[in-house]
Protein backbone atom coordinates (compact mmCIF):
# COMPACT_ATOMS: atom_id res chain seq x y z
CA UNK A 1 0.00 0.00 0.00
CA UNK A 2 1.11 3.57 -0.79
CA UNK A 3 2.15 6.16 1.82
CA UNK A 4 0.62 9.03 1.79
CA UNK A 5 3.12 11.68 2.85
CA UNK A 6 1.93 15.20 4.38
CA UNK A 7 1.86 18.18 2.29
CA UNK A 8 3.92 20.57 4.57
CA UNK A 9 6.94 17.58 4.54
CA UNK A 10 9.35 17.27 2.13
CA UNK A 11 9.24 13.60 0.50
CA UNK A 12 12.28 12.27 3.41
CA UNK A 13 15.09 10.48 2.05
CA UNK A 14 14.02 6.77 1.40
CA UNK A 15 15.61 3.77 -0.28
CA UNK A 16 15.23 5.53 -4.06
CA UNK A 17 17.45 8.67 -2.99
CA UNK A 18 20.00 6.53 -1.58
CA UNK A 19 20.25 4.33 -4.41
CA UNK A 20 20.73 7.29 -6.80
CA UNK A 21 23.06 8.80 -3.78
CA UNK A 22 25.36 5.82 -4.21
CA UNK A 23 25.20 6.30 -7.31
CA UNK A 24 26.66 9.79 -7.24
CA UNK A 25 29.64 8.97 -6.24
CA UNK A 26 32.08 9.49 -9.04
CA UNK A 27 29.98 12.80 -10.34
CA UNK A 28 32.03 15.55 -10.65
CA UNK A 29 31.49 18.89 -12.53
CA UNK A 30 30.61 23.01 -12.59
CA UNK A 31 26.97 23.03 -12.61
CA UNK A 32 24.30 20.65 -11.66
CA UNK A 33 20.39 20.25 -11.16
CA UNK A 34 18.35 18.39 -8.77
CA UNK A 35 15.10 18.26 -9.77
CA UNK A 36 12.25 17.61 -7.21
CA UNK A 37 14.82 18.09 -4.15
CA UNK A 38 12.37 17.45 -1.41
CA UNK A 39 14.72 17.62 1.94
CA UNK A 40 17.43 18.26 -0.44
CA UNK A 41 19.55 15.68 0.54
CA UNK A 42 20.48 14.92 -3.21
CA UNK A 43 21.27 18.54 -3.53
CA UNK A 44 23.45 18.37 -0.40
CA UNK A 45 25.52 15.18 -1.53
CA UNK A 46 26.01 16.83 -5.03
CA UNK A 47 27.29 19.96 -3.68
CA UNK A 48 30.77 18.07 -2.19
CA UNK A 49 31.77 17.66 -6.05
CA UNK A 50 29.88 20.55 -7.88
CA UNK A 51 31.01 24.42 -7.68
CA UNK A 52 27.24 25.20 -7.93
CA UNK A 53 24.43 22.59 -7.24
CA UNK A 54 20.77 24.12 -7.68
CA UNK A 55 17.46 22.02 -6.11
CA UNK A 56 13.93 22.62 -7.85
CA UNK A 57 10.63 21.00 -6.35
CA UNK A 58 7.17 21.85 -7.15
CA UNK A 59 5.76 22.15 -3.71
CA UNK A 60 6.75 25.45 -1.78
CA UNK A 61 5.82 23.91 1.68
CA UNK A 62 8.58 21.20 0.78
CA UNK A 63 11.49 23.62 0.28
CA UNK A 64 10.56 25.90 3.02
CA UNK A 65 10.43 22.87 5.71
CA UNK A 66 14.12 21.02 4.94
CA UNK A 67 15.49 19.72 7.67
CA UNK A 68 18.89 21.43 6.33
CA UNK A 69 18.00 23.87 3.84
CA UNK A 70 20.07 23.38 0.56
CA UNK A 71 21.70 26.94 -0.75
CA UNK A 72 20.06 27.23 -3.91
CA UNK A 73 16.33 26.54 -4.10
CA UNK A 74 13.63 27.39 -6.72
CA UNK A 75 10.10 26.44 -6.52
CA UNK A 76 9.12 25.22 -10.07
CA UNK A 77 7.65 22.44 -12.14
CA UNK A 78 10.75 20.10 -13.28
CA UNK A 79 13.24 22.99 -14.55
CA UNK A 80 10.79 25.36 -16.43
CA UNK A 81 12.03 28.44 -14.87
CA UNK A 82 15.64 27.89 -15.61
CA UNK A 83 17.39 29.27 -18.55
CA UNK A 84 21.17 27.56 -18.16
CA UNK A 85 22.84 24.37 -18.98
CA UNK A 86 24.09 21.47 -16.56
CA UNK A 87 26.94 19.03 -16.46
CA UNK A 88 24.34 16.71 -14.50
CA UNK A 89 20.76 17.08 -13.86
CA UNK A 90 19.33 13.97 -11.28
CA UNK A 91 15.83 13.08 -10.11
CA UNK A 92 14.57 10.86 -7.94
CA UNK A 93 10.76 11.41 -9.77
CA UNK A 94 7.23 9.97 -8.76
CA UNK A 95 6.64 6.75 -10.44
CA UNK A 96 4.13 4.90 -9.07
CA UNK A 97 1.72 3.94 -11.47
CA UNK A 98 -1.73 5.75 -10.31
CA UNK A 99 -5.16 6.65 -12.49
CA UNK A 100 -4.95 10.23 -10.69
CA UNK A 101 -2.11 12.81 -9.08
CA UNK A 102 -3.46 12.57 -5.40
CA UNK A 103 0.54 13.23 -3.95
CA UNK A 104 2.90 14.79 -6.13
CA UNK A 105 5.82 13.15 -4.08
CA UNK A 106 4.77 9.91 -5.65
CA UNK A 107 2.91 9.47 -7.91
CA UNK A 108 3.76 9.09 -11.69
CA UNK A 109 0.46 9.24 -13.74
CA UNK A 110 -0.73 6.04 -16.22
CA UNK A 111 2.01 3.69 -16.30
CA UNK A 112 3.99 5.63 -14.39
CA UNK A 113 5.23 7.29 -16.97
CA UNK A 114 3.03 11.25 -17.53
CA UNK A 115 4.76 12.89 -14.77
CA UNK A 116 8.33 11.74 -15.30
CA UNK A 117 8.12 12.46 -19.24
CA UNK A 118 6.62 16.03 -18.00
CA UNK A 119 10.16 16.40 -16.10
CA UNK A 120 12.33 15.02 -18.55
CA UNK A 121 10.58 17.48 -21.23
CA UNK A 122 11.00 20.17 -18.73
CA UNK A 123 14.39 19.57 -18.18
CA UNK A 124 16.03 18.63 -21.13
CA UNK A 125 16.34 22.11 -23.04
CA UNK A 126 18.76 22.73 -19.76
CA UNK A 127 20.62 19.58 -19.81
CA UNK A 128 24.55 20.93 -21.33
CA UNK A 129 25.46 19.00 -24.87
CA UNK A 130 28.47 16.60 -22.89
CA UNK A 131 26.07 16.57 -20.09
CA UNK A 132 24.26 13.33 -18.53
CA UNK A 133 20.88 12.93 -16.72
CA UNK A 134 20.15 10.64 -14.48
CA UNK A 135 16.86 9.42 -13.01
CA UNK A 136 15.13 6.58 -10.74
CA UNK A 137 12.43 4.22 -12.36
CA UNK A 138 11.25 1.21 -10.92
CA UNK A 139 9.87 -1.91 -12.39
CA UNK A 140 6.41 -1.13 -11.01
CA UNK A 141 6.04 1.52 -13.68
CA UNK A 142 6.23 1.43 -17.57
CA UNK A 143 10.18 1.90 -17.66
CA UNK A 144 10.94 0.69 -20.92
CA UNK A 145 8.19 2.95 -22.25
CA UNK A 146 9.32 6.22 -20.37
CA UNK A 147 12.58 5.02 -21.59
CA UNK A 148 11.93 5.16 -25.34
CA UNK A 149 10.03 8.31 -24.83
CA UNK A 150 13.03 9.91 -23.76
CA UNK A 151 15.19 8.74 -26.79
CA UNK A 152 12.55 10.41 -29.05
CA UNK A 153 13.75 13.71 -27.26
CA UNK A 154 17.00 13.27 -28.27
CA UNK A 155 18.19 11.24 -25.36
CA UNK A 156 20.49 8.04 -25.45
CA UNK A 157 19.31 6.15 -22.59
CA UNK A 158 20.38 3.34 -20.56
CA UNK A 159 20.04 1.28 -17.46
CA UNK A 160 23.08 2.29 -15.45
CA UNK A 161 22.24 0.35 -11.62
CA UNK A 162 19.79 -1.82 -10.51
CA UNK A 163 18.66 -2.30 -6.95
CA UNK A 164 15.88 -5.11 -5.69
CA UNK A 165 13.64 -4.49 -3.21
CA UNK A 166 11.13 -6.71 -1.55
CA UNK A 167 8.37 -5.75 -3.31
CA UNK A 168 10.26 -3.69 -6.56
CA UNK A 169 13.09 -3.33 -8.52
CA UNK A 170 14.78 0.16 -7.89
CA UNK A 171 16.15 1.19 -11.54
CA UNK A 172 18.31 4.08 -12.54
CA UNK A 173 18.80 5.59 -16.23
CA UNK A 174 20.82 7.65 -17.72
CA UNK A 175 20.04 9.68 -20.61
CA UNK A 176 22.46 11.59 -22.84
CA UNK A 177 22.09 13.22 -25.91
CA UNK A 178 23.60 10.83 -28.95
Amino acid sequence: MQKNYSDDSPYPPSEDTYFLEDNLVNEKGKLALDIGTGSGYLTRTLSRNFLDVIGTDIDFSSLINQNKKAKNRICCDGAEALNCKFDLIICNMPYLQSDSIQDRKVDGGKEGVEVPLKIIHSAIRCLDKSGKMLFVTSSLSNYEKLMAEASKLGLYCKIVARKKLFFEELILVQGKFS
